[in-house]
């Protein structure tokens, strides 16, 4: 990225998909943009990093539940609370399009899950996937699910160590 690359906020984001002003992908192989750790800002009183290292379908569906928990007790409101998911190892299988060439080629049941994370992509959930992640699995970034919502950081746990260093408090299921 480069510095002096407009980094939208949390509230023209939303706003913008609110209007239905969302611009498509271009490409049927484009990937999530990639952010700098200094690009993710902290923009709500209340924030909060999920961190994702996990492939386990359960485990998974069970932290997008707390995540909807979460949203519900601050009445949904996209402005009052912030959430994020670090995802690195084999939690980024839940944010690919397909699990062909991967490892985990067999757990169909993974990529079901997404349907619930866009869902709570409306109240600003933000997904950070793991660079490492992708280059040591030799997994094309173009696998993964480009949304407007998710994008690439060096490393997933450098990028945990980051959130919290600004503010963010740290939950993770299991």
């Amino acid at each position: 990225m480069t510095d002096n690359a407009v980094i939208p906020s949390r509230r023209g984001l939303l706003a913008a998909a609110a209007s239905g002003l969302a611009v498509a992908a271009t490409s049927a192989a484009a990937a999530p943009k990639e952010l700098n750790l200094a690009d993710i800002k902290k923009e709500a009183d209340v924030a909060c990093v999920y961190h994702c290292d996990f492939g386990d379908v359960a485990r998974f569906d069970q932290m997008l539940t707390n995540i909807a928990n979460h949203y519900s007790a601050y009445g949904a409101d996209p402005f009052a609370l912030q959430l994020a998911i670090v995802a690195h190892g084999a939690g980024v299988k839940f944010f690919l399009k397909d699990l062909e060439g991967t490892s985990w080629v067999g757990d169909s049941a993974a990529l079901k899950a997404f349907d619930r994370v866009e869902a709570l992509a409306k109240n600003g959930l933000k997904i950070h996937l793991c660079e490492i992640t992708f280059q040591r699995n030799k997994i094309d970034k173009t696998k993964a699910r480009d949304v407007p919502f998710a994008s690439f950081v060096p490393s997933g746990v450098a990028a945990v160590a980051a959130l919290q260093a600004k503010g963010f408090a740290y939950l993770k299921v299991g």
